[in-house]
């Protein structure tokens, strides 16, 4: 079983940066392919981004091509979404999640394992 921690979401203005961090326990978090999701009010969970066990494949969202950027530390046993020029339409409880192949998916039903979410708000 595999259990994710999130952290790092909070208030920011608009064209401001935040780094979200997911800390991973139990698995082999090294096999794992991850993604990060976010979840606005009243709308479904959507994709973001994705990396492979390596971190040598990433994936983005078309939202989010340019201006987030998804790493990982195999040593740390944690993923990193980092976030630039935020908009107010970015604002959404984020996820990460895992699944137990070693490349990312855009698709949540391929996902095995999430986190609990951390908040991130965008004032305009």
């Amino acid at each position: 079983q595999v259990h994710l921690v999130e952290s790092g979401g909070g208030l920011v203005q608009a064209g401001g940066s935040l780094r979200l961090s997911c800390a991973a326990s139990g698995g082999t978090f090294s096999r794992y392919g991850l993604g990060w999701f976010r979840q606005a009010p009243g709308k479904e969970r959507e994709f973001v981004a994705a990396i492979s066990w390596s971190g040598g494949s990433t994936y983005y969202a078309d939202s989010a091509k340019g201006r987030f950027t998804i790493s990982r530390d195999n040593a740390k046993n944690s993923v990193y979404l980092q976030m630039s020029s935020l908009k107010p339409e970015d604002a959404a409880v984020y996820y990460c999640a895992a699944r137990t192949h070693y490349d990312g998916s855009y698709y949540r039903t391929d996902y095995d394992y999430w986190g609990q979410g951390t908040q991130v708000t965008v004032s305009s």
